[in-house]
């Protein structure tokens, strides 16, 4: 109930919003949402994991004027000036680019760190210049590291796993270090494995729901890394959207804070699969195939799932979508995707 008076409120309240990554996964739907509610957007992205065509599907799911409320940026938050460029007039930040993956980050932590952590400080420094409304960003369950116990509270975290989760802590640090110096406060949404509509199941860093789709509509075998008794707290699309929105609108009171964003459930992988073959089998599509196993993947941790007890607190977050539900509503788009 709270979101869906938050949305409207918005709607009737035109506000210019930036959101970095917009052509990724998470900003793409972000950028739907807003554009949806009538509000004006500005969009950067450097094209180097978002693609054109998630903005071309924005597009044609919007009115033409609401696409006119659209202005995109092709530039890179590596470089100051551009982000300087892209903050100016905004009331709200959405700060979701940033190079994914702990494989891709453990193959090549140089340019993970450059965007990650020199992309981030860039986007913060300029947003306190712009003196924006409020300052919202992607922050990661990967901080929690090896720290075993469950679920996972915002205040213990262990040692990072992966240059990867070096980098989303640092962003943390980062955003603490500018609330004490210089009074900007900021909001940091640590994602547990989030999925749905436009995540790409194609590359090598795939997320495991969009690639195990595509292997198993191609009839090809699905790789479960371990022994599939890995789990994690699966998140919808829709869920960090609302967190987002909740965040980015939030009282000065839950500022300068990190909040997880997920379920507050957790999903084995070996369910995972039962559940994707299920609901493809759903949409006629046969599965003649079961999952082999090879071994762990470097990096990854063992069992996620996130106490969401703080968002539900400060922000009044309320999930709308479990994973099976999720996994229901995106499926159309991926057996689409696959199609074209």
């Amino acid at each position: 109930m709270h979101y869906s008076n938050l949305k409207e409120k918005i709607s009737q309240n035109k506000k210019k919003w930036l959101i970095t990554g917009a052509a990724g996964f998470i900003g793409s739907n972000l950028l739907e949402t807003l554009l949806k509610l009538d509000q004006v957007v500005v969009g950067i992205d450097n094209f180097s994991t978002g693609f054109k065509h998630n903005l071309e599907e924005v597009k044609s799911n919007v009115s033409s004027s609401q696409w006119n409320n659209c202005n995109f940026i092709e530039g890179d938050i590596t470089n100051f000036n551009e982000c300087e460029l892209a903050v100016k007039g905004i009331d709200y930040v959405l700060h979701q680019a940033a190079l994914g993956s702990v494989p891709r980050s453990i193959l090549d932590p140089i340019n993970t760190n450059n965007s990650n952590i020199s992309g981030f400080l860039n986007m913060l420094e300029a947003s306190k210049n712009e003196d924006v409304k409020s300052f919202t960003y992607a922050a990661s369950s990967s901080t929690y590291g090896d720290h075993e116990a469950l679920p996972k509270n915002e205040d213990v975290i262990g040692n990072p796993l992966s240059p990867y989760a070096v980098t989303k802590y640092v962003n943390e640090l980062y955003a603490s270090v500018y609330s004490r110096s210089y009074g900007f406060k900021s909001i940091g949404l640590r994602y547990f494995n989030v999925f749905g509509k436009r995540q790409s199941p194609s590359g090598a860093y795939a997320a495991v729901i969009p690639k195990w789709i595509s292997t198993m509509i191609n009839n090809e075998q699905v790789t479960i890394n371990g022994d599939g008794k890995t789990s994690r707290d699966f998140c919808y699309i829709e869920n960090a959207v609302q967190m987002n929105l909740l965040a980015a609108t939030a009282n000065d009171e839950a500022k300068d804070n990190i909040f997880n964003v997920a379920l507050g459930d957790r999903t084995s992988l070996n369910d995972l699969f039962e559940l994707l073959k299920r609901t493809l089998i759903l949409n006629d599509i046969k599965i003649n195939k079961e999952a082999s196993y090879i071994d762990f993947r470097p990096g990854d941790v063992r069992h996620s799932q996130a106490d969401i007890s703080k968002a539900k607190k400060l922000l009044n977050y309320e999930p709308t979508h479990f994973i099976h539900e999720g996994i229901v509503e995106a499926m159309p788009w991926y057996i689409q995707y696959m199609k074209e």
